[in-house]
């Protein structure tokens, strides 16, 4: 994955758009994946705990075609500043500054463990966690 430095001064994150935005944005981007069939869907809250951005949308997919046709759709549905690992279709990163989604084959996801890395982010939506 690529750093984040990006917007006026050299670093960080650019301006912050208004929260009504980005929770509409997250809220079509959620529903646009629940269209396609997402499994396990899953919304962290991260602000106060990173910089980067302020919430991860993690879901999963059944093939690398369905990671892929999820991701495209998401794609034509509302524009990310941009996208790792379209073309595998194993993981999938969509970065829309205010929120980053990740697509992932259930392999991929198991091994990252991503729902783990960030154990201390509320859920706002979706399953339930494995803490097993």
């Amino acid at each position: 994955m690529t750093s984040r430095g990006r917007g006026a001064g050299g670093g960080g994150r650019p301006a912050k758009r208004p929260v009504v935005h980005a929770q509409a944005a997250l809220q079509l981007v959620t529903e646009a994946l629940l269209d396609r069939k997402a499994v396990d869907p899953l919304v962290l809250d991260l602000r106060g705990l990173s910089a980067a951005t302020d919430y991860f949308v993690i879901v999963s997919g059944t093939s690398d075609a369905h990671v892929r046709g999820m991701a495209e759709h998401l794609v034509t549905t509302l524009a990310p500043h941009h996208v790792e690992g379209l073309a595998q279709g194993r993981w999938v990163l969509l970065d829309y500054v205010d929120f980053i989604v990740h697509v992932f084959h259930p392999e991929l996801r198991e091994f990252y463990q991503l729902e783990r890395l960030w154990g201390d982010a509320p859920v706002l939506a979706g399953g339930t966690r494995d803490d097993g």
